[in-house]
């Protein structure tokens, strides 16, 4: 690939990963009004397949297309890389579900404000982990998380009105680090897959994992769904059958360090969301914390610029 277009790719990447930051910053508002009338595996589950439902036709459109051209041998090797992928799924799935209904049942005992800067610490989870992964995460990079945390905390967290860890902080604290997983396995499997299909799977095995738990352990009434049906949809269609599937298709491109920061400005679109949305003016902290943040998301940018002119350099050289 040439490093005009690698660049191209990159960027697309990046704006896709920062469109998926959008939409799940609004989707913190329907999560949480959600849990006004269903319970957490109620609203996880018909979610999660709702977004495998949306996909399903263009998984299975892109499918047949692609066999017709195929000889013998290729028909073999894209049934391979098919089975790759529904592989890939499942294991993805499974993490999913788990980060997923973590955090939503922390809308229970928490704030959404608490669970946005809770659940955005997987961008420093992400590189904490890639360590013991023997993953090099350069010191700019390091500040663009430092600088992510500070802008969250200034966005999200009042210092006159901090309580103590709670139970919702507790199961917030557990999603951010499956959401980590989740980020760096993508990261492993998206490449050479095709991140439709890789994303389809993941939400038909996630949502039949938490409709199997809300069978066992709740008790779904139709009315009450019909009442959550607004923040369903949008959690489903949008947050889970689009965005995360620009999540994957953008991690093909971004590195996983990176790509945490970026996705981490969900909670600064939730924010301005809610400004716009429902007149909620922003305060001078907030406004404060978006400025940070937005100064994370550039660095950020810059660090892998500089990181991919270096490791050119060195592969010149050798």
């Amino acid at each position: 690939m040439s490093n005009e277009r690698k660049k191209k790719t990159q960027l697309l990447g990046a704006l896709l990963l920062l469109l998926t930051a959008f939409i799940w910053g609004v989707a913190f508002v329907a999560q949480s009004v959600g849990m006004d009338s269903v319970e957490g595996f109620t609203f996880s589950g018909i979610r999660t397949l709702l977004g495998a439902i949306v996909l399903l036709p263009v998984v299975l459109f892109r499918n047949h297309k692609a066999k017709k051209p195929l000889d013998e041998i290729q028909l073999k090797a894209h049934k391979a890389t098919t089975k790759k992928t529904i592989l890939y799924g499942m294991i993805l799935g499974v993490v999913f579900c788990a980060a997923g209904n973590f955090q939503q049942f922390a809308f229970n005992y928490t704030t959404s404000g608490k669970i946005a800067f809770i659940t955005a610490m997987y961008m420093f989870f992400v590189p904490l982990i890639g360590i013991f992964l023997k993953k090099k995460t350069p010191a700019l990079t390091w500040l663009c998380v430092a600088l992510g945390f500070i802008g969250m905390f200034f966005l999200c967290m009042n210092p006159n009105d901090m309580t103590g860890l709670n139970k919702g902080d507790l199961l917030a604290i557990i999603c951010s680090i499956f959401f980590a997983v989740h980020i760096l396995t993508i990261e492993k499997f998206a490449p050479g897959v095709d991140g439709i299909m890789l994303s389809c799977v993941q939400f038909f095995t996630g949502g039949a994992i938490s409709c199997v738990l809300m069978f066992i352990f709740e008790d779904p009434q139709i009315a009450a769904i019909k009442a959550a049906i607004v923040p369903i949809l949008y959690a489903g269609v949008l947050s889970c059958g689009l965005a995360y599937t620009f999540q994957i298709i953008g991690q093909k491109y971004t590195e996983a360090t990176v790509a945490s920061i970026i996705m981490s400005m969900e909670s600064v679109f939730g924010a301005l969301a809610g400004a716009l949305l429902l007149h909620e003016m922003l305060s001078g902290r907030e406004i404060i914390g978006c400025i940070i943040m937005f100064v994370a998301i550039i660095l950020s940018q810059l660090s892998e610029v500089l990181t991919s002119k270096m490791r050119a350099k060195k592969n010149a050289v050798g």
